[in-house]
C-alpha cells in the first residue's frame, strides 16, 4: 500500500513539473487562445502585430519612452519577470534573486543581457514610485522597471505566458510574480525560470540561451 501511494505521489509530482514546463515552452502560443475568449479588446489591439511580441509602447523608471519589442527584445538576450512595489510576498524574494543575478553578470548586463521587470500595477507604479523601488532594492544599471498602459501590460503579461488558465487564479496578482522569462529573440529561443530558485539556476538559464556566454567544463581531480 505504502508503495503505491509512493507511485501516486510521484506521478503527481511528474505532472505538475510537466505542467510547469508546458507553460514555458508553449506560454506565448497558448496566451493567445485567452485572449481571443477572454480579451478581444487586447487581441484586436495585436492583430496588426507583426513582431512575435506587441510592440507597445512603455516607460522605464528613469522616464524613458520605449517600444517593448524594438527597443527592449529584438534581436536581445533577456530576462523579464513580472512585479508590483506593493506586493510584500514574492516580490521582494525574486528581485533580491535577479540581483544577485545581476551582480553574476557583472558588465554583460546592458550589453549581451539585459533585465527588465515590468509592473503589474501600471495604474499605480509610475515612472518615480519604479525609481523609488529600484533604489531602496540597490538595483544598479543596465536593469529597467518598467510600465505603461493597463490594457498594454495586460497584453503583455499575455504574451509573455504570465497568466493561468484558471480566472480565479489569474485575478490574484501575485500568482504572475514566481517566473522569469528568458528568451534570445535573435534565435527565437525562450525558456522560463522560477524567481525564487537558486540565483544560480537563473543564471544557468540565461547562459544557456546566450551565445556569448563562456562555458566551461570542470573535471574532478
Amino acid at each position: 500500500m505504502n508503495k503505491e501511494r509512493m507511485k501516486m505521489n510521484t506521478r503527481r509530482e511528474m505532472l505538475a513539473g510537466m505542467g510547469l514546463a508546458t507553460l514555458g515552452l508553449v506560454g506565448l502560443n497558448a496566451a493567445w487562445s485567452k485572449l481571443g475568449s477572454t480579451a478581444d479588446t487586447l487581441r484586436s489591439a495585436a492583430l496588426g502585430d507583426v513582431t512575435p511580441f506587441p510592440n507597445v509602447k512603455l516607460i522605464t523608471h528613469e522616464g524613458e519612452t520605449v517600444r517593448f519589442y524594438d527597443d527592449l527584445v529584438h534581436n536581445k538576450v533577456v530576462a523579464i519577470n513580472m512585479m508590483y512595489a506593493q506586493c510584500a510576498g514574492i516580490c521582494p524574494i525574486a528581485t533580491a534573486n535577479l540581483l544577485q543575478v545581476q551582480d553574476m553578470l557583472g558588465e554583460r548586463v546592458g550589453r549581451d543581457v539585459f533585465m527588465y521587470s515590468i509592473t503589474l500595477q501600471p495604474e499605480l507604479d509610475n515612472p518615480a514610485g519604479l525609481k523609488r523601488y529600484a533604489e531602496r532594492h540597490g538595483i544598479g544599471s543596465g536593469w529597467k522597471f518598467l510600465t505603461g498602459d493597463p490594457a498594454d501590460i495586460e497584453l503583455l503579461r499575455y504574451k509573455l505566458g504570465f497568466f493561468d488558465r484558471e480566472a480565479g487564479l489569474d485575478d490574484v496578482k501575485e500568482n504572475h510574480t514566481g517566473m522569469v522569462r528568458i528568451g534570445n529573440d535573435a534565435v527565437n529561443r525562450w525558456s522560463m525560470a522560477p524567481s525564487l530558485a537558486e540565483p544560480q539556476q537563473i543564471m544557468a538559464t540565461i547562459n544557456h540561451l546566450d551565445p556569448k556566454a563562456i562555458h566551461t567544463h570542470i573535471t574532478q581531480g
